[in-house]
């Protein structure tokens, strides 16, 4: 049986479907009072926990073969729906949810971490710190360790979430908007995903991106050429990105990592490709089909 942590998220809800949809034994963790019934439709066993209640996660690791972790505090933060830290979480409730695993005898750990975390460019956010120190336990783990990191995600980054917005005709971003990067579809990662769930081999960590390499300016210049207009840009400057992440840190770890993701993919560069995905017989989305997708959508 496979317990998924994360499955009421985007892609934890998107992992679970493709789980079921091979008939697999799925468990997935969820908090109380969360909405269980598109997950009990699907056929997935439900048990009530929470990653900042340590003695929920006994039960819900018993009889588990995979754990596959997408779970963060991030989304519930920054919509005001959880006063849950993303150290509390993403950091003291993984970490604690890896500790329950490798007691309870679960084999393999499938974690969600993301591309270049922990490679320097003088940004630390509470993300970053705590993607970190997971990934540092699940190499000390008797378990198998899986570390998936991927780019940032299209649904996210390329869209009014990510403050890319083609029906408003206005886009926000960190720093000059030049450097390149490899934005991956959610669908993609979740396939990924369930493949490293079985792979009799898998790496202990892989890094991997979308099929094209863009930079932000150019992904403005894709949406402008199929919405026919010009998008209004607004660049916030790389040191006023830096004082916001080190202000916002204790107020808002939320918003402090957001834009500290923001202001990491502006200063480092995509040195991974999309070959994680195509190996796995993965055909990857490419950014610009999503967003003219997002423009067609906004007409």
């Amino acid at each position: 049986m496979i317990l998924v942590v994360g499955g009421t998220g985007d892609l934890g809800g998107r992992v679970v479907q493709r789980l079921r949809a091979e008939a697999r034994q799925v468990r997935c963790l969820l908090r109380s009072g969360s909405d269980d019934t598109g997950l009990r439709a699907l056929g997935a066993q439900v048990v009530r926990g929470d990653l900042t209640e340590r003695a929920t996660l006994a039960a819900a690791c018993e009889g588990i073969d995979t754990v596959i972790a997408t779970a963060t505090a991030i989304t519930r933060r920054l919509t005001g729906r959880s006063s849950a830290t993303v150290r509390a979480v993403d950091e003291e409730g993984m970490l604690a949810l890896v500790d329950a695993a490798e007691e309870a005898g679960v084999a393999r750990f499938v974690y969600v971490s993301f591309a270049g975390a922990g490679t320097g460019g003088g940004v630390s956010t509470p993300l970053e710190r705590a993607k970190v120190e997971v990934e540092r336990r699940m190499a000390r783990s008797a378990m198998r360790p899986v570390v998936v990191r991927p780019d940032g995600f299209q649904e996210v980054q390329l869209s009014p979430v990510g403050r890319f917005d083609v029906a408003s005709g206005k886009v926000a971003l960190i720093g000059k908007g030049e450097t390149t990067r490899r934005w991956v579809a959610t669908e993609d990662v979740a396939a990924l995903l369930v493949a490293l769930a079985f792979e009799p081999d898998p790496p202990s960590s892989i890094e991997f991106g979308g099929p094209e390499s863009l930079t932000m300016n150019e992904a403005v210049a894709i949406a402008s050429e199929a919405a026919r207009r010009a998008m209004t840009v607004q660049h916030l400057p790389r040191p006023v990105a830096r004082l916001l992440v080190r202000v916002l840190a204790r107020p808002n770890d939320a918003l402090a990592s957001a834009l500290g993701a923001g202001l990491l993919a502006d200063l480092r560069e995509a040195t991974w490709d999309d070959g994680a995905l195509r190996v796995r017989g993965i055909d990857p989305t490419p950014a610009s089909r999503f967003i003219r997708g997002q423009v067609r959508t906004a007409v």
